[in-house]
């Protein structure tokens, strides 16, 4: 189905739907998902169209399964998964209303379960106060009895009824009191107030409530109130203000056989209750259950029959012929699948009517669509974050998959931590299936599963510029033995003031001449052999390691000045091979879109100003590699390449200075030769990119007004169908006119940018290098000052200590070499790839291909129906 090189080729293509057929035929599209509609309605209101009465009936469809939905979690019940509603057809206008039905029923029975649990629960609330009410009251009551018939010790034990105050003043008859239940917060309040309000001639009596709670199950604070006063005004009083304070009110007697009788009766209805409210539950929890199987199903179904409504919304209504039609855009070598899918979708509607697909000849800028899958799609991400490619231009996706991981590997290298970083990725997509079906993770979590195959590539390049740099956790891999052998320490002999080192035939046999004397590295030594192998007094190189870095330079004290030279010459070649790449890029495009002032008169003129500086340069840095200094022109030279370029425009003619030179004769001549015509082609190819192709556009202008003022004559000297018809195939052109000097500023503005950005670009690339010296030192800096330093301590804690700098370094390790550097990395290598390499080629004008897909509306939700 196409590539990633570039973009499908599309056809806009004009549909006819029956009526009765569209439904059907819309469904198949979205099942087949190579669709994308244009909106003819655009100037329409989104409530005047003609399905928006459809809409608000599956608009009332998802209020309600939210509703269900709501209700199973919070009776904490596990939905179950959609199973085939998502492959099966989309139900048609007959199930959509038995679903309504449906939904209906379901809804006013769940409502009338919830209004009954709540009455149930309230009536329960009411009696649990209640026996609070005669629990509190009845303890008050029998401790006022107690103390009477202690004060009353003429009675008998066995009375019933005891006065509620002593003896001496027995106003029993004379006293009325409420009892009820208010919340704690305002029991103070209300108890100021009735004390006010009542002006001191009541009692009151509060009680706390150890455990309540309200009708949801949540814990809340109540206390008891008992409130004694004398005559009916303070008891309408007292009443107003429990109202006002929305305290409840229950009946108390103040007989004690009446009270336990009462509290028997409170809980045989409170047993009742639960009774009831226990099977109100179960038949709830069953109800929702059933619909909890079917809830994710029903949402599919929903969804889809949105969709397809929504979509036929955007067809224009041709009342004529009952009939709909559309514009939409497709693949061109898809037509015969979507003309299989409409056919299909016809036949379920069993009409006998066939949908007409027809392409349309037309300028508009088709969409951009490039297939992808799991594993291309996130470069092609990267890509699109910059800009949609326009339409089949050249897409940088394919060489992403490669580039991008290498230059993050290249900051990035190190072994160890690029084998975590793989090992992590690996974790992520050897599970993806389990992981994909997480919910909720948040967006960064979406966003590392999203770029999973990213990060695995980043981790296995990672561990090869690791390998190449022999940097695993800022310490040196021997893999194979060093090329190198070092001096022995024993048989060095070095001059004291000039530190020269002599060689074996230069060594005495002894040390009785005082001008060595003072130059002996270990002085206590009796003599020295009159012949020393030369390895041991100087060293000695064998053979180059076969592969990345010696580790013997990790224990030099110019590794520092050593690897800094190499990733520094490193990042300029792969700088200026990128950079190239995309400029050749350019040519493709070139020639594609049939530009050849394009091709001759920017893309060459380009390439040979790149390549003669920047190009030139490179080839000096691998032939520096390959000179021995010995070998070279003038002997023992090593020329700075950097004075080399810059000594190229300043002494322009004038031969290198023997100390430059680095090919050729050894006074210059041949290298300053070839560097003036280097200098100037590149100086050349300015006025050529900045002049020529404007030139050419002007005279391509002047050929089209020409043109132009033919077919007007043409068409009043033959004022016929012919005349007119050629004159509308000319107006049908739709070519877009641009001022001349809009031209000239254009390119005057590209050739600019591009000369100049030949040289900011390459020292862009210099970031190559920076990143990569930052994460190697501050990758030692931890091993050195946080795991050696818990391995170097002694004693009886050594245990404890190595344990915690093992802790702190992997933590550190993780947190600031892995995730925040490698998240520096990453930017910056998409910074090199966005600004350094597509603006070589890349226009990015485009807008993505968005189909009309039952697939991508369920997984990314309604919102992609906007």
């Amino acid at each position: 189905m196409g590539s990633l090189w570039r973009s499908e080729e599309m056809s806009l293509s004009q549909l006819f739907l029956q009526s009765e057929a569209a439904y059907e035929c819309v469904s198949a599209l979205g099942e087949l998902g190579l669709v994308q509609f244009e909106d003819l309605n655009g100037d329409t209101n989104a409530y005047q169209r003609k399905y928006v009465n459809e809409l608000r009936r599956c608009d009332e469809m998802n209020r309600k399964l939210r509703f269900f939905e709501k209700e199973i979690c919070n009776a904490r019940i596990e939905i179950d998964g959609p199973g085939n509603a998502v492959s099966d057809h989309s139900p048609d206008s007959t199930q959509m209303q038995q679903m309504e039905v449906e939904f209906e029923r379901l809804e006013k029975e769940l409502i009338e379960i919830n209004g009954n649990t709540e009455a149930l629960l309230k009536q329960e609330l009411e009696l649990l106060e209640m026996k609070e009410i005669l629990t509190k009251t009845g303890r008050f009551f029998d401790s006022a009895d107690l103390t009477a018939v202690a004060e009353r010790t003429t009675e008998t034990m066995n009375e019933q009824k005891m006065p509620l105050m002593s003896a001496k003043d027995d106003r029993r008859g004379q006293l009325g009191f409420v009892a009820g239940v208010i919340s704690r917060e305002k029991s103070s309040a209300f108890e100021r107030l009735t004390w006010r309000a009542c002006r001191g001639n009541v009692f009151i009596r509060i009680i706390a409530i150890e455990h309540s709670k309200d009708i949801k199950g949540e814990e809340v604070m109540k206390d008891v109130f008992i409130i004694f006063f004398q005559g009916s005004q303070l008891e309408t009083r007292v009443r107003k203000i429990c109202e006002g304070f929305a305290a409840s009110l229950y009946p108390c007697p103040d007989n004690a056989m009446e009270r336990r009788e009462m509290c028997v009766e409170v809980d045989t209805r409170l047993a009742d209750l639960q009774n009831i409210l226990s099977t109100t539950r179960d038949h709830l929890r069953k109800n929702l259950g059933r619909i909890a199987y079917q809830l994710s199903g029903w949402q599919v179904k929903v969804t889809k029959i949105k969709a397809i409504f929504h979509t036929m919304n955007k067809f224009n209504y041709d009342s004529a012929r009952t009939s709909l039609i559309g514009q939409c855009w497709c693949p061109l070598n898809q037509l015969g699948a979507i003309r299989e899918a409409l056919r299909a979708g016809a036949e379920r509607s069993g009409t006998g009517a066939q949908p007409i697909l027809t392409p349309l000849q037309t300028k508009k800028q088709p969409p951009t669509y490039h297939v992808t899958n799991k594993f291309t799609s996130a470069f092609q991400t990267i890509v699109d974050a910059y800009g949609v490619a326009s339409y089949q231009e050249v897409n940088p996706g394919p060489f992403t998959i490669i580039t991008f991981p290498f230059l993050f590997a290249v900051m990035f290298g190190d072994f160890g931590h690029g084998l975590l970083m793989f090992l992590f990725a690996f974790y992520l997509v050897r599970r993806e299936d389990t992981l994909a079906a997480v919910k909720g993770g948040g967006e960064i979590w979406d966003t590392i599963f999203g770029g999973r195959y990213i990060v695995l590539l980043m981790g296995i390049f990672s561990m090869y510029t690791g390998f190449i740099y022999n940097d695993c956790f800022s310490k040196a891999m021997t893999i194979v033995p060093s090329g190198w052998t070092l001096p022995n320490p024993e048989y060095i002999i070095e001059d004291a003031v000039t530190m020269q080192r002599y060689r074996a035939d230069q060594l005495p046999n002894n040390f009785t001449n005082p001008a060595y004397a003072k130059s002996v590295a270990n002085p206590n030594l009796p003599n020295v052999p009159a012949q020393i192998n030369e390895c041991d007094a100087f060293g000695c190189f064998a053979y180059a390691y076969p592969i990345g870095i010696d580790p013997v330079w990790m224990g030099t004290s110019n590794k520092l000045s050593f690897t800094n030279s190499y990733k520094m010459k490193m990042s300029v070649i792969l700088g200026v091979l990128q950079m190239a790449f995309g400029t050749i890029l350019s040519s493709y495009n070139a020639r594609f879109f049939k530009r050849r002032t394009d091709l001759i008169h920017v893309f060459i003129p380009e390439i040979i100003f790149l390549l003669g500086i920047f190009g030139y340069l490179v080839i000096m840095v691998f032939k520096k590699w390959g000179t021995n200094p010995a070998d070279s022109p003038n002997p023992g030279s090593t020329p700075s390449l950097l004075l080399m370029l810059i000594n190229m425009f300043l002494n322009f003619g004038a031969n290198p200075a023997p100390e430059e030179v680095l090919y050729g004769s050894a006074d210059g001549s041949t290298q300053g030769k070839v560097q003036m015509i280097l200098v100037l082609l590149a100086v050349a190819c300015v006025p050529w990119m900045l002049c020529v192709k404007p030139y050419k556009i002007k005279q391509e202008m002047k050929a089209h007004e020409k043109n132009k003022k033919i077919v007007t004559q043409y068409t009043e000297n033959n004022d016929d169908d012919g005349g007119a018809a050629l004159a509308v195939g000319h107006e049908d052109e739709e070519e877009e006119e641009h001022d001349f000097s809009e031209v000239v500023v254009h390119q005057a503005i590209h050739t600019i940018e591009f000369c100049l950005g030949c040289i900011s670009n390459t020292a862009s690339y210099l970031r190559l290098w920076a990143l990569s010296l930052a994460h190697a030192e501050l990758s030692e800096v931890l091993w050195e000052m946080v795991l050696e330093k818990g391995l170097s301590m002694e004693g009886g804690i050594q245990p404890v200590v190595i344990f915690a700098a093992f802790a702190m370094w992997a933590v550190l390790t993780v947190a600031v070499l892995l995730i925040m550097e490698g998240l520096s990395a990453f930017l910056h290598a998409l910074r090199l790839h966005w600004v350094e390499f597509q603006n070589k080629f890349y226009v990015g004008q485009g807008y993505l291909f968005h189909p009309f897909s039952f697939h991508i509306i369920l997984e990314n939700g309604e919102d992609e129906l906007q």
